[in-house]
């Protein structure tokens, strides 16, 4: 026999549970799902606006080796990209100075110190 509640109704006969949930979860992040999708707006055949999106749903390790790592090389987001990037932009700019100094160094002695000031 199968219970009624107060309004003469069954019960729902399958109800997800969240063990399926959480097998559809894992599923998604370790095999990874790609969303895509346009916005397009037209006004008498003239394109006003295209937004083009693009969704990729994974774990890091998914997106690994699906090559995506953008994570770990923006400055935004990483604090050794951001030092790696402080690191290159020091390293250029010495380069410069050096490049600098050395075209300097077959002008006249009097010349050289006019141009440093």
């Amino acid at each position: 026999m199968t219970e009624v509640d107060s309004w003469g109704s069954e019960p729902p006969s399958h109800a997800p549970s969240t063990a399926n949930l959480a097998e559809i979860l894992e599923r998604v992040l370790d095999k990874g799902i790609v969303i895509a999708g346009d916005i397009k707006i037209d006004l008498l055949d003239i394109e006003l606006l295209t937004i083009r999106l693009r969704l990729f749903i994974s774990s890091v390790e998914t997106a690994k080796k699906a090559g995506i790592d953008w994570w770990e090389t923006d400055p935004a987001l990483s604090s050794r990209a951001a030092h790696n990037a402080l690191s290159e932009e020091n390293q250029q700019l010495r380069e410069r100075l050096q490049a600098l100094e050395g075209d300097d160094a077959g002008e006249p002695t009097g010349r050289r110190e006019l141009r440093r000031r």
